[in-house]
């Protein structure tokens, strides 16, 4: 168990940006950062990290919260796990007290994943420098294609030898349990239960993920038999899931922020023989197929992607089929082939690493375009070939969500397919009109209980009330029947009290009472009914009654995840004002801190009239119903009172009231 002085030193640290930023592209937008949400599929930035606040929100999604929360919700990591990640970021000593077995074996079996992976990594390492077999194998097949010592030592490259189960022997004998071993794939047992090493006489290239923790390997092997795979992966683990993961991406993700580019490659050697020549932002798909995982994850860092294909023709059409998905997301794609024969890892040792650089800058094509050259060539003069190519491309650009970005393409494919625009566009509303209507009709038996909704999934639906506020019996609330009415009211109270409780009093001479005591004392007549900002209010007012002011950093960082998250959400907006109206236009647009008396003031005064206007009503219902005279009587002079009570509420507001 982490002390509490360690975990304040662990918090005071961690900076909401430096944490955030290893893993989303973020971007200044007025006062905060913003950039995609790692934790839903979006094209739009609706995620929000304010620096001032050491907090996090995402207006699409709702995830919000502080560095720990935000390592615990990416990672999976429990509490501790994510502490100790900070720690280490940070190179923050942790000093824990000693946890019971059943605790210890629990926080630790995922980890102890990470732990026989990263020894494992470290005995390939081993293997391939310090043994006679690592290096006259391993090692002399690295440097027989011209790969630099710092570059397979900054990958951790390594070997495995060519014995049945050498790492499993080495692995168990330094003490890890054989159970970790099989469930990260680095073991196998056969039906006869005899354990074997997955990875035999072949060079390793460990799989790093997005925080630089070892969880899975590629082998490639070094036999000219047939028979045996060139390469095997690791398996499918609690920490390796190949579709989210992108080989490379821990030593590229700076680079790619910084040059706002992603060269995607397709196999572990590509990697190295890239950042070889001098370009760090390049990952690959580790010989998989491309996912919408690993091009989402792309798209934290930057818009643009640039895929390096082989030489091989036949190859490159079949990949181009597969890129549709990349416009689909949104992002830029650009293409760079090599000449025929010739892979990246090839054609880098082939010319070197500056005129590989220049290869790179001066072929790079759009690949819409390229695409369309690439499919015509095949086509010849077949018309039959050439209208269903111009179909193709029209499809792909169809997946484009800008319209402006597809309207360019549209353009440029007019002149180059030798065919109208307006054809072209003709054809392109056509496949959007079909898609929209698939959309349609798929939410349609998904949802088949709920009325009509004719809007497709991404079009813009009617403004209205939500469907979560409508009653059948009554029509839309907030009307007839308003329900939760004080929940918006009493939750800028919170507001209030977040954002400048700490604040002096600086109206009508008070200047030694802090905000928070002043609105506590001028709201000890109302209940609030909201259970969350009842919670919440209690608790402030408790603390203030024993001396104590509690911080906005307080509620979010509490315990509470529901006290947490309210406090997120009401210290955060997804609007700022645009700098423009300054400094365009020259008009001064004042904010609220400027005049706090009439903020604070404001938010009082507007819940309690809310709780003025339910006396009065509740009053009336019991005069309607009240029988007895005296009782009106006594009911109606108490009506007249509240009613004074909320004509002096309504002059501070200016508000009018019906007499």
């Amino acid at each position: 168990m982490i002390n509490r002085e360690t975990i304040d030193k662990i918090m005071d640290t961690a900076r909401i940006e430096e944490v955030v930023g290893d893993f989303v592209h973020l971007k200044k937008r007025g006062t905060s950062l913003i950039g995609n949400c790692p934790f839903h599929g979006e094209k739009t930035p609706s995620f929000h990290v304010s620096v001032t606040k050491g907090i996090y929100k995402c207006f699409g999604c709702g995830k919000g919260g502080d560095s720990v929360r935000f390592i615990m919700d990416h990672e999976k990591y429990s509490y501790p796990e994510a502490l100790k990640f900070l720690a280490n970021k940070y190179n923050i000593e942790v000093e824990e007290a000693e946890l019971s077995p059943e605790a210890a074996e629990a926080q630790s079996a995922k980890e102890s994943l990470y732990i026989v992976s990263q020894y494992a990594a470290a005995f390939f390492v081993k293997q391939l420098w310090e043994t006679d077999e690592g290096r006259g194998i391993g090692l002399s097949y690295f440097k027989e294609r011209g790969f630099r010592e710092d570059i397979l030592k900054k990958f951790e490259v390594g070997y495995s030898p060519d014995v049945w189960d050498a790492m499993t022997q080495s692995a168990t004998h330094a003490g890890h349990k054989l159970a970790f071993l099989e469930a990260t794939g680095l073991s196998i047992k056969n039906d006869n239960g005899k354990i074997y090493d997955r990875f035999r006489g072949r060079v390793m290239f460990p799989i790093h993920n997005f925080t630089g923790r070892i969880i899975g390997f590629g082998g490639r092997t070094l036999k000219t038999d047939k028979n045996v795979p060139k390469y095997v992966n690791s398996p499918e683990s609690e920490i390796y899931h190949k579709s989210n993961v992108l080989y490379g991406l821990f030593h590229a993700k700076k680079a790619i922020r910084d040059l706002d580019n992603c060269y995607l490659a397709e196999g572990y050697a590509d990697v190295l023989s890239v950042h070889q020549a001098g370009i760090e932002n390049v990952v690959a798909s580790s010989g998989t197929s491309l996912t919408v995982e690993q091009i989402k994850l792309i798209g934290r860092f930057t818009q643009n992607i640039t895929i390096l294909f082989d030489g091989d023709a036949a190859g490159i059409k079949a990949s181009l089929r597969g890129l549709d998905m990349i416009l689909e997301e949104g992002l830029n794609v650009k293409i760079v082939s090599f000449p025929d024969g010739h892979d990246p890892d090839s054609y880098m040792h082939h010319v070197g690493g500056g005129a590989f650089k220049t290869y790179l800058e001066q072929n790079r094509k759009d690949f819409i375009l390229y695409k369309a050259n690439v499919l015509l060539k095949d086509a010849g003069n077949d018309p039959i070939k050439r209208a269903g190519i111009i179909r193709d491309i029209v499809e792909s650009i169809a997946k484009i969500p800008d319209p402006i970005k597809a309207s360019v393409f549209i353009r440029e494919c007019s002149s180059l397919l030798e065919i109208e625009e307006n054809i072209l566009l003709s054809e392109l509303n056509k496949m959007r009109s079909a898609k929209l209507k698939k959309s349609f009709d798929n939410n349609q038996r998904a949802t088949p209980s709920s009325s009509p909704k004719p809007y497709a999934s991404g079009a813009p639906e009617p403004l209205g009330p939500p469907d979560d506020l409508w009653d059948d019996s009554a029509g839309p609330m907030g009307y007839e029947q308003p329900i939760k009415e004080d929940e918006h009211q009493e939750k800028e109270i919170v507001r209030l009290l977040l954002a400048y409780g700490h604040e002096f009093v600086n109206w009508d001479k008070i200047d030694d009472m802090y905000i928070g005591s002043f609105m506590m004392q001028h709201l000890s007549d109302v209940e609030f009914e909201d259970p969350l900002c009842k919670r919440i209010i209690d608790y402030y007012r408790s603390e203030i009654d024993n001396g104590r002011l509690p911080t906005s950093n307080h509620f979010v960082k509490h315990e509470d995840r529901d006290i947490a998250d309210l406090a997120i959400t009401l210290s955060t907006s997804e609007y700022a004002l645009s700098e423009n109206w300054l400094n365009k236009h020259l008009i001064y647009v004042k904010d609220e801190s400027m005049n706090l008396k009439a903020t604070i003031l404001g938010g009082i005064f507007h819940l309690k009239k809310r709780k003025v206007e339910k006396i009065l009503m509740n009053l009336l219902k019991e005069i309607k119903e009240e029988k007895n005279e005296e009782n009106q009587i006594i009911l109606m002079q108490r009506y007249g009172v509240i009613k004074g009570v909320e004509r002096e509420i309504s002059k501070f507001l200016g508000s009018v009231i019906v007499k």
